[in-house]
């Protein structure tokens, strides 16, 4: 009878604690509605996760708003500016594997370039200094021609922008280091850089949807959630490349490194879990990449390796990133502390983006 009651008393307690986990995803999808309620412009996707399992996953709005395509939560986005911790990853592997150290010089690797004194450390965290690549390529480049990597370099060379900063001394985010940082990882192992993410990172990961694609790529995919931007005079959503202003992204269309990832939610989940382990690179490497870089005057800048770094009262330590690109407005925000992640993907330039990401943030809490 006594073990009849114990094992009552357990099945009871497992029943109340799977209905409070139960309570609480219906809780947390019922307050992520209301945000998003109240942000009935929004057109992408919207993944919260916790400890790897969404507790909320809805697509919104058009993945085409000029043939009313509907969006759904398989649909592929430009991540922009999130694509720096996969060039951030690589470089910390092939830091592991003793091909570079992060005290190298970048003159090691790019011998030309006028900056001296300019370490793999201070690329990744951005404290270079380097001037601007793509205001160079603007102002001298063939725009009937598409640059890469290689062509971005030979720019500085040869037009020997001044920097702004002697190298650690502050930050100032730049799209320049991490261009660069492509370009050293395939002096150092000698192959292409696409090759190398998805040799090391997308396909062990399974990231099936996630790649560096070109325009006709992306033409391909039935699935492509293109960027759009509201045109007041038409009273319509445009796609953002059919614009002049913003042919940057066609004529700077093999750059490497600081962008040019697309990829979809679900993927980037498996992204969220791989830097919970060491499938990719130890904890001690991981540690690093999510510290604060110490400048030169002892100061911290919340910037580790290729994330923006955080910290909430309540929510413990955030490690972050965001993008924009014309059309295009991503978050990817990891609460490491208690294993919840915002996967915040759009494809309409919201103008509240900001907010609205605030508000999904708060709803967590």
């Amino acid at each position: 009878m006594k073990l009849t009651i114990i094992l009552l008393h357990l099945a009871l307690l497992s029943l109340l604690a799977a209905c409070s986990k139960s309570e609480n995803k219906t809780g947390i999808s019922s307050r992520l509605d209301s945000v998003m309620l109240a942000h009935t412009e929004f057109s992408g996707v919207v993944l919260v996760a916790k400890q790897g399992q969404p507790v909320y996953f809805k697509a919104y709005g058009f993945r085409d708003f000029e043939t009313n395509a509907p969006m759904d939560t398989s649909s592929v986005f430009e991540l922009a500016s999130v694509s720096k911790a996969f060039t951030a990853m690589i470089i910390m592997m092939l830091e592991e594997e003793g091909r570079l150290s992060y005290e190298d010089s970048l003159s090691r690797f790019i011998p030309n370039l006028p900056y001296r004194g300019i370490t793999m450390r201070h690329l990744l965290n951005h404290t270079s200094g380097l001037p601007d690549y793509q205001a160079v390529m603007d102002q001298h480049w063939d725009k009937s021609r598409v640059a890469s990597n290689a062509d971005n370099i030979a720019y500085l060379i040869q037009y020997r922008p001044p920097r702004s900063f002697e190298p650690g001394t502050r930050y100032e985010y730049s799209n320049t280091g991490y261009m660069l940082l492509a370009s050293v990882a395939e002096q150092a192992v000698g192959q292409d850089f696409l090759t190398l993410l998805h040799e090391r990172i997308f396909s062990p990961l399974g990231m099936t949807m996630t790649s560096v694609r070109t325009k006709a790529e992306k033409d391909q995919l039935p699935n492509m959630a293109w960027g759009h931007i509201w045109v007041n005079e038409r009273r319509a959503f445009i796609k953002a490349d059919s614009f002049p202003a913003f042919n940057y992204t066609i004529w700077l269309g093999n750059r490497k490194g600081p962008g040019r990832i697309s990829s979809t939610a679900r993927d980037m989940l498996r992204w969220d879990r791989a830097l919970y382990g060491t499938q990719l690179i130890s904890d001690q490497t991981r540690n690093e990449a999510f510290s604060p870089a110490l400048l030169k005057d002892g100061t911290l800048s919340m910037y580790g390796f290729g994330w923006d770094l955080e910290q909430d009262k309540t929510l413990g330590k955030i490690v972050r990133h965001s993008g924009d690109n014309p059309g295009y407005k991503t978050q990817f925000i990891r609460f490491t502390d208690r294993d919840y992640t915002i996967i915040l993907l759009c494809n309409n330039a919201l103008e509240g983006f900001d907010e609205l990401t605030q508000q999904l943030q708060k709803s967590i809490k």
